[in-house]
């Protein structure tokens, strides 16, 4: 009798390709996936640790298959079980906890897992963890998240992620290149490239610490030489999208008109202290860049607020920042304090409903944003690609500058790209 898993994600595109990626290694050794909703044999959470709501959401997925499953095994793995490994071995009802070196080795560690062992811990020290492994979300979506990149070494003070992932590491264009072969032949339409800091892709490959190949080789070489009818770039930083990269996006028959940059603050006294790497006028530079070249590009950033010594003066001089940028929307997060960060002894600290009502403020500000983007393009034609999912009888897609369309369900559109009437 096969026996049955179910998988769930907290966090990003990123982990959302390795939870896949699991999910295919136990698929050939006979596992049958279930919905994480129902009963399983197995359940795996791949999380995140970006927020302490990742943290809180993990505790509560546990407590959750305690009460439907209690007989069933659970394997915790992801950023969160690498930066407090022993914290989540603690939680009643985990049996074993995979760090970041191990979550590929899934298979083997289930072999010696029995419903007696509680709270087993396999990880070791981050700066150990110097492989790269490459996943993609092959059968869930129109949209195929494919990783290229990991890790991180840059050192902004609110984060945690180089803890979690690690040093910088990618892999390589051919291998990239093959990737993005068997996605097409799946029948996907389109690809999305992710990482942690994309645009550093290059760095680590074969173990090395120099880069071998770099970004933009990877997107010319995408653009030449793969069969993927459409491409987009998930996020990379402001300093690292190059004017030479923009202008080769502005031609190109593959890559989409959408950039994601993170922006993070408009005040570069704020900047500083996250130790982010650019001032806000390179910021504005590259938007002025891509909509200069790009004029129906979408462009989204991702904002923290009530970051450590924010001043009304501060939030208030960021804001106008971010209203007076031609941008499309936001990604608003409420700082939080993380264990082990530089920003964690910063002073002064900004009060919670200080946090929350920037967020609200900043998130009013996106959906006008947005609002204003799509109205833009009212009663323009554009190529939209229809993902296969019957919602309430209706269905969405994303045009190529990621403008969300809705309509009624129609089994002909699925995987379909095809003009449309905004």
């Amino acid at each position: 009798m096969s026996k049955t898993v179910a998988l769930h994600t907290l966090g990003c595109k990123l982990n959302f390709s390795e939870t896949t990626a699991m999910s295919r290694l136990l698929e050939k050794e006979g596992f049958v996936k279930k919905e994480f909703t129902e009963p399983a044999d197995l359940y795996i959470i791949n999380t995140c640790s970006v927020t302490d709501n990742a943290d809180k959401e993990c505790r509560q997925l546990v407590r959750r298959i305690q009460r439907t499953s209690p007989e069933a095994m659970v394997v915790v793995t992801g950023c969160y079980a690498q930066l407090k490994p022993e914290e989540i071995a603690a939680i009643p009802g985990v049996n074993l906890v995979l760090g970041a070196a191990e979550k590929f080795n899934i298979v083997e560690h289930l072999k010696d897992l029995t419903r007696n062992d509680e709270g087993k811990i396999c990880s070791c020290d981050i700066e150990e963890v110097n492989t790269f492994v490459p996943s993609y979300s092959i059968k869930e979506r129109t949209r195929i998240f494919l990783k290229v990149q990991d890790g991180c070494d840059y050192n902004c003070s609110f984060c945690t992620i180089p803890m979690a992932r690690g040093k910088s590491r990618s892999d390589s264009i051919l291998n990239v290149l093959n990737n993005i072969e068997e996605i097409t032949k799946a029948g996907a339409k389109e690809v999305v490239l992710t990482g942690i800091n994309l645009g550093d892709f290059g760095k680590g490959l074969h173990g090395g610490k120099k880069k071998e190949e770099n970004f933009f080789e990877l997107i010319e070489a995408i653009e030449n030489k793969s069969e993927i009818e459409r491409v987009r770039i998930s996020s990379i930083e402001p300093n690292l999208l190059s004017l030479e990269m923009i202008s080769f996006i502005s031609q190109s028959k593959k890559f989409m008109p959408h950039f994601h940059m993170p922006l993070q603050s408009g005040s570069d006294k704020t900047l500083a202290g996250m130790r982010r790497r650019y001032k806000k006028d390179v910021y504005a530079e590259r938007v002025e860049h891509i909509k200069k070249l790009i004029p129906h590009a979408c462009i989204g950033a991702d904002v923290i607020v009530g970051f450590p010594g924010e001043t009304d003066a501060d939030f208030k001089e960021s804001s106008e920042f971010i209203s007076s940028l031609d941008i499309s929307y936001l990604h608003v997060f409420t700082y939080s304090e993380r264990e082990n960060t530089l920003a964690i002894d910063l002073k002064p600290v900004v009060p919670i409903s200080v946090r929350n009502e920037r967020n609200k403020m900043l998130r009013n500000m996106s959906f006008v944003k947005m609002q204003q983007f799509t109205s833009q393009h009212n009663g323009q034609t554009r190529k939209v690609l229809f993902e296969g999912k019957n919602k309430n009888g209706m269905m969405e897609g994303y045009t190529d500058n990621y403008i969300k369309i809705t309509t009624l369900y129609q089994p002909a559109l699925e995987n379909k790209i095809v003009d449309w009437e905004i």
